[in-house]
């Protein structure tokens, strides 16, 4: 069976809910299989390094979502605080404002974080340093905005672990609200 064009990246999203859903661990080509329609052998044919290749590719391309999509306009926008606006608008769709799991998140939390480990934190690392331009451009001193842009992060993290366990999507709207505040204010 030849692969399609496409079928590796016709793939990724489903292959990411899988991970969302299961875990890197309980990730099974079986259920990738089936959420995906390809046998294993297309499968392999599509990620000849199995389910660590899946998942690095489902990573990459999380990266440059937010590389394109959050990351950037936060570093090259003329108006810092309407990339900021931005992004937590971003923030809010591509997390289905609280109802979906931060897959890169996640894996940082599992036992196969180690094999991952380079392209968990430069998710983080670039999230926050890029927020702590526009930060700066904004007129915040750097020692701010590198602490503001940290608390973001981590805000945003922990409102979506809150709701989900609240099962509460209000509860991420609620906190990019009070987010904004504090990163836009004048």
């Amino acid at each position: 069976m030849t692969k399609k064009p496409g079928a590796r990246e016709d793939a990724l999203p489903a292959i990411a809910e899988v991970f969302r859903e299961y875990g890197y661990e309980g990730a099974s080509l079986a259920l990738i299989g089936a959420r995906t329609s390809l046998g294993k052998g297309s499968l392999y044919h599509a990620f000849p390094g199995g389910k660590a290749e899946m998942a690095e590719a489902v990573l990459a391309a999380i990266g440059a979502w937010f590389e394109e999509t959050v990351y950037a306009p936060l570093r090259d926008d003329p108006d810092p605080r309407a990339a900021i606006r931005l992004m937590l608008s971003e923030t809010d769709a591509y997390f289905r404002s609280g109802r979906r799991v931060c897959l890169v998140g996640a894996f940082a939390l599992t036992e196969g974080r180690d094999g991952f480990a380079d392209r968990i934190a430069g998710y983080f690392r670039d999230w926050r340093e890029a927020l702590a331009e526009a930060l700066i451009r904004a007129g915040r001193p750097a020692a701010e905005a590198d602490s503001l842009a940290e608390d973001a992060v981590l805000t945003i993290q922990g409102g979506l672990v809150l709701a989900r366990a609240l099962d509460d999507p209000a509860v991420f709207g609620r906190m990019l609200g009070r987010l904004e505040e504090r990163l836009v204010s004048e």
